[in-house]
């Protein structure tokens, strides 16, 4: 990595511009009046068409002819690697070259109070609420988030307040900086929703993923804050040796920040705030589930650290429209409902199914579900799905994505799933194809039925699909 003359930068290039995140930040450079152009493999809409309605080209493929005219800064995306022919142009002609969280950090959150929001679980929504919140009190904080909070339309804001909100992925940053991302981001404020083991394709267990949570809580400023979730064991050792302010929240009567008397309703999850004990307020959210109280809790801590007033608050969580593919309903087709969420973890998955369980009580409820993530596809989260899957009334197991990329001794074993579920409950389904859970869902669903597809990536276009064959 090379040390860039920001005064000297006027063309940038992006090696796998079509990234949810790259694009954003190729996007905000274009506004700050960057040329910018990038290439990817895989060019369709909505990205293509997001880029192209900011005009940003995209060039097709990977090729070293792309680097001519020479840009003055590279962004090379973290699936990238050795023997990628841009990447090894840019190495044999000595192009200055970065990572996402470097320019994020130098061009867009340094000088401002970087709020970090870290986590297994959760970092999208409480990332968008505590922008959102930020922004409907008069501020205009700048934010970077990898999904689209439905108040903004955008997953990116420059912003020109004191504040930026940044979404801190524990994923490595790049193939020549292998250390997580939210290491760069300069944290003031940081919210710890939970640690778990995930990334199963970049940490061995969950001793290395906690030592990097350590290093992460390490560089906050003395001056600082940590919001830590006091119900998860793992938060509360690696927050143990913090040299700034800690403040938790929780359902527990340890926390500092304390929800009681959580009602859930197909319209509004309500509970009664509490601080130190002390009842501070009843709250209202637009969300679903106990997950999604935690994380408003963490918001609510922050906020008041920042001085934000009570009624800022109340009116920022009540007029929170959430997030594109976070329990975002789709459709509602003959009395049913289609719902599209991301979760892909089966602690993520158990807790989207447990809210719904408690929003719909007496519905019959599906989730469908697609393992595609590296860590999704692997055996050793066998039992936790078992767990999950016998929340819903009924469970769809769809193909593996990709199995070849896993090792055969760790792929999750689809039919050893479906007998342990199957001893639990007899509404249990596994299809090789997205046709074949269409049809079944087309023959089997009725009137009151939720549907909820639980996948991060396209599911074979399942969602299109299933709400045209329901029509």
């Amino acid at each position: 990595m090379i040390t860039i003359n920001q005064q000297s930068i006027k063309t940038i290039y992006f090696i796998a511009i079509c990234g949810t995140a790259m694009a954003s930040l190729a996007a905000m450079l274009k506004s700050q009046g960057y040329q910018v152009i990038g290439s990817d493999e895989s060019i369709y809409p909505p990205m293509s068409n997001f880029l192209s309605d900011r005009g940003i080209e995209v060039l097709q493929g990977f090729d070293a002819a792309h680097l001519d005219p020479t840009p003055d800064l590279v962004i090379i995306g973290n699936a990238m690697s050795r023997g990628n022919p841009e990447v090894e142009e840019v190495l044999n002609r000595k192009i200055p070259y970065a990572s996402l969280p470097q320019i994020l950090k130098d061009y867009f959150i340094r000088g401002k109070t970087s709020i970090v929001v870290a986590g297994t679980h959760g970092k999208t929504t409480t990332a968008s609420l505590m922008a959102w919140i930020l922004e409907k009190s008069g501020r205009d904080p700048g934010f970077l988030i990898g999904g689209i909070p439905e108040n903004f339309e955008q997953g990116f804001k420059v912003g020109d307040d004191h504040y930026f909100v940044v979404e801190g992925d524990e994923y490595d940053t790049a193939f020549f900086d292998k250390g997580p991302k939210f290491l760069h981001y300069l944290p003031e404020v940081v919210i710890l929703n939970n640690v778990e083991f995930d990334h199963a394709d970049i940490y061995n267990n969950i001793d290395e993923i906690k030592l990097n949570f350590k290093r992460l809580i390490n560089i906050i400023p003395g001056n600082g804050l940590l919001v830590a979730n006091s119900d998860d064991i793992n938060v509360c050792e690696v927050i143990q040796r913090a040299f700034c302010k800690v403040e938790t929240f929780g359902l527990g009567k340890e926390a500092i920040w304390q929800a009681h008397q959580i009602s859930i309703s197909p319209e509004e999850t309500s509970f009664e705030l509490r601080h130190n004990g002390r009842f501070i307020s009843a709250m209202r959210i637009p969300l679903c589930g106990e997950h999604n109280v935690r994380n408003s809790l963490a918001v609510i801590a922050v906020c008041r650290w920042l001085g934000i007033e009570w009624d800022e608050i109340t009116s920022g969580l009540l007029s929170f429209k959430g997030v594109k593919k976070r329990l975002q309903l789709l459709a509602e087709i003959n009395q049913i409902k289609i719902f599209d969420d991301f979760a892909h973890h089966p602690t993520e998955i158990k807790e989207t199914l447990k809210g719904l369980r408690a929003q719909y009580p007496n519905n019959r409820i599906w989730a469908i579900f697609e393992p595609r993530t590296s860590t999704a596809k692997r055996k050793i989260f066998l039992a936790d799905y078992v767990a999950a899957f016998s929340i819903p009334t009924f469970s769809i197991i769809g193909p593996i994505h990709r199995p070849d990329k896993i090792n055969q001794n760790e792929l999750l074993p689809i039919n050893t799933l479906i007998s342990k579920l199957k001893e639990k409950s007899g509404g249990i389904y596994h299809f090789q194809k997205v046709d074949q859970i269409v049809f079944h869902l087309k023959q089997h669903t009725m009137p009151g039925d939720i549907l909820v597809i639980m996948s991060n990536g396209s599911f074979g276009n399942i969602h299109h699909k299933l709400i045209e064959t329901l029509k």
